[in-house]
């Protein structure tokens, strides 16, 4: 009897060793050190390599403002694709240390997709009113409406002034802006047609429901039919699993690449690192600028 019992309870003692070792947590991303270092916003003229802080023309006299990089090849005259990129929700930190201001200049995103080369890079605001004056808005949406026509007024202006390839656009986001990727980029139909490719890492628009308007299945539903099977790259801490399943129940038919991300951290600063997963960003960009 006392055998049995010593084996059932050497059984339970190791199921349990088995089990934590298999829910052992996500990696920590900022142990792999960084070999890209992200340029800081500075007023002045845009030149090859530097980040400036531009506004779009209708938003001169507000304080309204967006990020843009220009890379480091940078030759007047010739053409270039774009990444926009949309800031997280600003006021969040975590356990691990992870964080977001909500500003244009926290975003990462592009700049490690394109190491600083070959591509212009944009940082858009969130728009809206604050004690009766436009500004940069860090938490949601702001007013959709203005958020949207200063994206269309300063990129077809960077477009038209440093050679941005409006055929070549891509949207890009991470938590609140991977949500903006749809809620934002698949707005209407004159948003929707500007954008070739969408990466949304962290978040998905209509996976859950939020504290805003419009973001039930429903509605969002109708803004992912805008998206007439333009490819999109889907990534998520933990797993994308969760956004793959939701997007099979839609019934929307399109080129969707799931990664999952083994790393335990709600942050874009992985494409500052050499990991696998930044390296099949960049080899997706690359497919979609091919048309493949």
């Amino acid at each position: 009897m006392k055998t049995r019992f010593l084996a059932i309870l050497l059984a339970t003692f190791g199921y349990a060793l088995w089990s934590c070792a298999a829910a052992e947590p996500l990696p920590e991303i900022r142990s792999i050190a960084p070999d890209l270092v992200m340029p800081k916003m500075i007023v002045g003229e845009a030149a090859p390599g530097k980040r400036v802080k531009q506004t779009a023309t209708a938003y001169e006299n507000t304080e309204v403002h967006h990020a843009l990089y220009l890379p480091t090849d940078w030759q007047a005259g010739k053409k270039y694709p774009v990444i926009c990129e949309y800031a997280g929700n600003g006021n969040y930190t975590n356990k691990f240390g992870d964080h977001s201001a909500g500003t244009v200049e926290g975003s990462n995103l592009g700049y490690g997709i394109s190491s600083g080369k070959g591509f212009i890079w944009m940082c858009l605001p969130y728009v809206g009113h604050k004690d009766g004056e436009l500004v940069n808005i860090t938490q949601w949406w702001g007013e959709v409406a203005e958020t949207k026509k200063y994206c269309l007024q300063a990129v077809q202006e960077v477009c038209a002034k440093y050679g941005g390839d409006t055929n070549k656009v891509f949207i890009a986001g991470f938590s609140r802006r991977a949500i903006a990727c749809n809620y934002i980029g698949l707005h209407d139909d004159e948003i929707a047609k500007l954008w070739c490719g969408f990466i949304a890492h962290s978040h998905y628009d209509g996976v859950r429901k939020w504290n805003y308007a419009d973001s039930d299945r429903e509605a969002a539903l109708v803004r992912l039919k805008r998206l007439n099977g333009r490819p999109q790259f889907i990534s998520h801490e933990g797993g994308a699993a969760e956004t793959k399943k939701y997007l099979e129940e839609t019934g929307v038919k399109g080129s969707f690449t799931f990664v999952d991300f083994p790393y335990r951290n709600h942050t874009d600063e992985w494409v500052l690192r050499p990991i696998k997963e930044r390296e099949l960003v960049r080899q997706w960009v690359a497919e979609v600028l091919k048309g493949k």
